[in-house]
């Protein structure tokens, strides 16, 4: 399959990227593995559940729709359950461009190539969970997962339940939680409000949105337990409950605040990170932790462009105001035309930008909650290692994460360090690089293999000729 733009991620930016290149003329297939397009915020329940009023469960309803139908009545070709293992750059010798990889279906067994004259990368971004004792109980869910499967499959994930962490996902969360006839005993977030407050006009933006959560959470009487942490889950076979308590100003624990809370769920987030492992394949320089771009979504790498939460974490809003700039831009330069910015756009961008840098200085973890995980707690749950075993590697002379995963094997499983990784580098002190990976998932040998048997081979250089008696 050829096509000009290969947008990767059908989210909001990827969506409004997808939309803003073909209403220029661009030729555009849009790749996601998710069944349905949408995204994580814009997430469906399945067809066959028939849901009655499924706006019920999502913000902005209004925006999805104009999206969807926009979607459905362009040529844009999308390409769903299409897993995007590996992107490949290429030159025939008259022009460069770019193969995508991608596993198909569920069972991901096959591999299809898309070749593409240009890239957006809107691959969005993952939750990070920080681990304390019990974090690995049946039951102890992040609050996305929990809001996946509220969304696509109308399912709470138990009776009652507590949402607990930092960052503004917990809010809507709860929200949703509640509204779906869960009991949830508390929010815990650790931010007080006098540090919100320090960041009141980046935020006055945001206050509606809290506002109208906080009312909600008001009507189904949820307590907010404000700068105050999860300490540890209990229960045996699954959580029966978590114990909290209050924060002092220097994110220490409070003595004799600790308060048992029962529960059948607790849901927790520490915050979002972005999904890079594409744009490090390609090569692309990183700000930190996001790709870096320039105003208008590009990439150092020619032909790249990147957008939404892959390039900050800063919600739906500003993925749209993203991906509708890097469409102009992608089709711009394909068309070999002036690049012409919508104003509205870039002021959205701009601010919405700031109001998340605003959120992401304001919702932090607590500073010392490392104190408050114990050495027999596991860290990476695929490898098994305890943080008793990360915190022996710094004795060993681990100085960085990839010394640490050489001694303890954290990180080396299956999620490849994505869930582990903060909780390392904050229990060691070494700084967090997102690695360069060959592969952005799992791949069947079987798929590998014949990559390799269609490569053309180079054919053998003969002897040089042997010389005869002059």
């Amino acid at each position: 399959m050829r096509t000009d733009l290969a947008v990767i991620g059908a989210g909001p930016a990827g969506l409004a990227g997808a939309l803003a290149a073909h209403a220029r003329g661009v030729r555009v297939t849009l790749v996601d593995a998710a069944p349905a397009p949408g995204g994580q915020f814009h997430r469906q329940p399945a067809s066959g559940l028939r849901a009655a009023r499924p706006q019920a469960l999502h913000h902005q309803w209004r925006t999805w729709t104009r999206l969807h139908a926009a979607l459905a009545a362009s040529t844009v070709r999308l390409l769903t359950d299409h897993h995007v293992w590996c992107v490949e750059r290429v030159s025939d010798g008259r022009a460069d461009g770019f193969v995508v990889h991608a596993l198909l279906g569920p069972e991901q067994e096959r591999s299809v190539e898309l070749h593409a004259t240009a890239l957006l990368l809107a691959t969005g971004g993952y939750e990070t969970v920080l681990p304390f004792p019990g974090w690995t109980l049946p039951g102890v869910v992040t609050a996305g997962g929990a809001q996946a499967m509220l969304k696509a499959g109308l399912v709470v994930p138990g009776r009652t339940a507590v949402v607990a962490g930092t960052g503004p996902l917990l809010l809507p969360v709860a929200t949703a939680l509640a509204a779906a006839g869960v009991s949830v005993a508390a929010v815990v977030e650790s931010t007080g409000p006098r540090r919100l407050a320090r960041y009141g006009g980046a935020l006055a933006g945001k206050l509606p949105e809290a506002a109208g959560y906080a009312v909600r959470l008001l009507r189904h009487r949820v307590p907010c337990l404000a700068r105050h942490t999860v300490l540890r889950a209990h229960g045996d076979d699954r959580v029966t409950g978590v114990t909290v308590a209050a924060l002092d100003a220097q994110g220490r624990v409070r003595p004799r605040t600790e308060r048992f809370l029962p529960c059948h769920t607790l849901a927790v987030s520490h915050g979002m990170l972005p999904h890079t492992d594409l744009a490090t394949t390609l090569g692309c320089r990183l700000d930190g932790t996001a790709v870096a771009v320039d105003d208008q979504q590009r990439t150092d790498v020619p032909g790249v462009w990147a957008a939404g939460e892959a390039t900050g974490t800063g919600g739906a809003s500003l993925a749209l105001a993203e991906g509708h700039l890097a469409g102009r831009s992608v089709a711009a330069r394909l068309h070999g035309t002036p690049y012409t910015p919508a104003p509205a756009a870039v002021a959205a961008r701009a601010r919405l930008r700031r109001a998340a840098d605003a959120l992401h200085r304001a919702c932090t973890p607590p500073a010392h909650w490392t104190d408050q995980v114990t050495d027999g707690t596991v860290v990476c749950r695929c490898e098994e290692v305890t943080a008793g075993e990360v915190r022996e590697a710094l004795g060993l002379g681990a100085g960085d994460l990839r010394s640490v995963k050489l001694l303890t094997r954290a990180g080396m499983g299956w999620c490849q360090g994505r869930i582990c990784g903060p909780a390392v580098a904050g229990l060691t002190g070494c700084r967090l690089t997102p690695p360069r990976r060959p592969f952005a998932q799992p791949v069947p040998l079987g798929v590998l293999a014949a990559q390799h048997r269609h490569e053309p081979r180079a054919e053998p250089t003969p002897p040089p000729a042997e010389e005869g008696p002059s």
